[in-house]
């Protein structure tokens, strides 16, 4: 067994520290609270620094800015799209973002029961789960972004499962031609069911993260390649409008070299993909032993590939960045908590324009890398938690769906100023701070020039208390097995209370931000 650090997502257990003042009006959604909490909040927190006065030229020049962050979300494995809770939390999902494709592994594993051979080593298919996974995708209006893996074990060259708790083998095939006729017969049957003008609108990955341990061929780049090159002559035979791309890669690794031999040797790639996470190491994605913080990581290595793209011989290819998170780790003080708003709003800010899709891990708690979840928050990577729950990041999804296709750049490293089609503006704000650091409040100052008169604000916030269930679920003593009651009450305390209205004064916003909060400002 191979050992998979530093990419294992080991279980950590823990709680936010969050004061139980405030539960009550979490658990109740009463309104009239806000106000106390906002200053007990500010009374809790270290002195607030000077305001930050910002400039913000509302009829300044735009350039488009595609919600790059939102098309596609990941989730556990093919197997689980069955659940019903996966499909409620699908929608759920849906219903905020209106994203297009999902990206989940093991479409070959053998609980899904596709492949198998008869008495004389003959391939014997079965499409059943894999007509009912696709069919639930679609009809709930979402595409899937098809990751080809695992091996199926009959075809595996060797028994090498991987230390997830679901087992998939690893391994290259036992015959590559015998692989290639898989994806053939695979390929051909959804254009059959599907049709190919809607087949041809998904998107074929090889693999996933054959550079670590999800891949034991050796040596793993020459393997991977050679998977590759079979799997993308199997794709094209059945159409070439089928759309095929990788490495797949964690650690943002192999893409100059792997469109390199797709270049020399005339292999068919219609995009590249690959992986990071805010606390791989700076030796891991440039081979360099300077450290790089968590809230750089991601748009440098974002950086890093997209260089590498528009350098190379292919310099068109989309760039899918098809797995993406703060942690690849489970740290509740983190995918939990409301770090994950400004986090998200500063990632955004980063990385437009360097990347066509950025792909959340995960959408849904409903997720068993490490088995099955034995309580609602222990930092899994989902914007849900078990029992359909809004976290934090849930809510700051909500919000930045709500920002305009074009963006007005600003000198300010907290902020996004974009406007609609119709006019309108929309503000993403946001406090940001380290995990560690305790952070502190912020007040600013928006100066809005040339904008007309009378107009107000419609202002919206996640943070610690405004958005997040848990303060309830604190309150509640962290229970391992919330009741049905206890679940409504935690999707009541998540839920967004209503925009809250202020009036421009002469031009100007002012703002009060707590530590690691996000805000959206709509001004219509």
């Amino acid at each position: 067994m191979v050992n998979f650090l530093p990419l294992q997502r080991s279980f950590i257990l823990g709680k936010a520290s969050v004061k139980k003042t405030f539960c009550y009006a979490c658990l109740l959604g009463v309104s009239l609270l806000c106000a106390n909490v906002r200053r007990l909040k500010a009374q809790a927190a270290p002195a607030p620094e000077a305001p930050q006065i910002v400039e913000v030229d509302t009829q300044a020049p735009s350039h488009p800015f595609p919600h790059f962050w939102e098309q596609m979300f990941g989730s556990g494995r093919a197997i689980l799209t069955l659940r019903q809770s996966y499909r409620d939390d699908l929608r759920e999902v849906k219903s905020i973002t209106d994203f297009q494709y999902v990206r989940f592994h093991a479409i070959f594993h053998d609980e899904v029961g596709f492949y198998d051979e008869d008495a004389a080593g003959n391939p014997v298919y079965n499409f059943s789960y894999i007509d009912q996974i696709y069919d639930g995708l679609l009809q709930n209006h979402v595409r899937p972004f098809v990751e080809l893996s695992f091996m199926p074990k009959k075809l595996a060259a060797a028994n090498n499962l991987h230390p997830f708790w679901y087992k998939q083998n690893v391994s290259p095939p036992k015959d590559y031609d015998r692989w290639g006729a898989m994806i053939s017969v695979f390929a051909k049957h959804l254009v059959d069911r599907y049709g190919i003008d809607e087949v041809s609108k998904w998107y074929f990955e090889v693999w996933n993260e054959p550079n670590i341990d999800f891949w034991t061929g050796e040596p793993k780049e020459a393997t991977y390649y050679h998977l590759y090159d079979v799997t993308a002559a199997a794709l094209k035979s059945v159409s070439p409008r089928l759309r095929v791309g990788g490495p797949a890669t964690a650690q943002a690794a192999w893409v100059d070299r792997f469109i390199r031999h797709c270049a020399d040797n005339n292999v068919p790639v219609d995009f590249v993909s690959t992986h990071v996470y805010g606390n791989d190491t700076s030796h891991d994605v440039f081979g360099a032993d300077k450290p790089i913080p968590l809230n750089k990581m991601i748009c440098s290595a974002v950086d890093k590939v997209h260089n590498q793209i528009t350098s190379s011989a292919k310099p068109d290819l989309p760039l899918i960045w098809s797995e993406v998170n703060a942690v690849y780790d489970n740290k509740p003080k983190v995918e939990d908590s409301a770090f994950m708003g400004p986090w998200l709003g500063d990632t955004i800010r980063r990385c437009d324009g360097l990347v066509n899709i950025m792909s959340y891990w995960t959408f849904s708690d409903v997720f068993e890398e490490q088995g099955v979840i034995r309580k609602p928050f222990y930092g899994e990577f989902g914007l849900l938690a078990e029992g359909g729950v809004p976290k934090p990041i849930f809510n700051a999804f909500k919000l930045m769906h709500h920002l305009g296709d074009q963006r007005i750049d600003v000198a300010s490293d907290s902020m996004l100023v974009t406007r609609g089609a119709d006019g309108s503006l929309a503000l993403a704000v946001w406090n940001y701070s380290l995990p560690d650091d305790p952070g502190h409040t912020v007040t600013m100052a928006i100066h809005l020039e040339h904008l007309k008169s009378d107009r107000h604000a419609e202002i919206s916030e996640v943070d610690a208390e405004i958005g997040s269930p848990l303060p309830a679920y604190h309150a509640m003593g962290d229970p391992v097995s919330p009741t049905i009651q206890q679940y409504a009450e935690l999707k009541k305390a998540a839920e967004l209370p209503p925009a809250h209205i202020e009036k421009i004064k002469n031009g100007t916003l002012d703002l009060t931000l707590p530590p690691k909060s996000l805000f959206l400002i709509e001004i219509h």
